[in-house]
């Protein structure tokens, strides 16, 4: 298993390919798993990483479920697939995306990131803090999100991103780019949503009560009771 390899330290042979996805997994959903084993699949992925955000300072909190148990929803959703569901944000106490991939790359040397986004989120990227940073310190792949075609190639962002973006047919080349690059992504769309979940089942959370839980990326135990939630 690559986690295991990657502790023993000196038997890699090659940085492993790891994607990364954020968001508040708010709870976790087929949705979440077909895109990412899309991404996988599309970019030769060894693996790639949902990073469960203890609070999103974008969104509101208000019916934000506790972090153990969005953590939980996300690991139930990942099982026997190449992804792991991580809380490491809570660990390194980062806050902003920006933080969290410089710590990464500090943290992991023997492996070589992409940061996956949405379009929605590329819509607003120039909302992120130091959002041309995190466009230098990896790779970016965009996945298409339905409505948001037009908009995504007419946003801000793309004033200036728009000379880094690398043809689609290229994209298993990403390891060898400098970034910034940018490449786009389409799959066959998927409607299913967290929004629809919770109000179908607000108290969705409630099922995930009493188990416990350890982080496959930083192996740090989680109480379900632990809110790392924060503005």
């Amino acid at each position: 298993m690559a986690g295991a390899r990657e502790r023993a330290g000196s038997t890699l042979t090659r940085p492993l390919t790891t994607g990364l996805l954020g968001g508040s997994f708010n709870p976790a959903h087929g949705g979440h798993r077909a895109i990412s084993l899309d991404a996988i699949d599309a970019l030769g992925l060894d693996e790639l990483w949902w990073l469960v955000s203890p609070g999103n300072p974008l969104k509101a909190q208000a019916g934000m479920a506790p972090l153990a148990a969005r953590l939980a929803s996300a690991q139930r959703m990942a099982r026997r697939a190449p992804i792991r569901a991580t809380a490491i944000e809570a660990e390194l106490g980062t806050r902003y995306t920006v933080d969290t991939l410089r710590a990464l790359i500090h943290r992991y040397p023997n492996r070589r990131f992409i940061w996956i986004m949405g379009a929605d989120n590329l819509v607003q990227l120039p909302r992120w803090r130091d959002w041309r940073e995190i466009a230098r310190l990896m790779p970016i792949a965009v996945i298409a999100r339905p409505g948001y075609n037009g908009r995504t190639h007419a946003a801000e962002a793309m004033g200036w991103l728009r000379r880094f973006v690398r043809p689609a047919d290229q994209k298993r080349l990403w390891t060898d780019w400098r970034p910034p690059a940018l490449v786009f992504l389409r799959f066959s769309p998927d409607v299913r949503s967290a929004t629809a979940i919770r109000q179908a089942n607000p108290r969705w959370f409630e099922s995930y009560a009493g188990r416990a839980l350890r982080d496959p990326v930083t192996h740090s135990r989680l109480a379900m009771d632990e809110r790392n939630e924060t503005a």
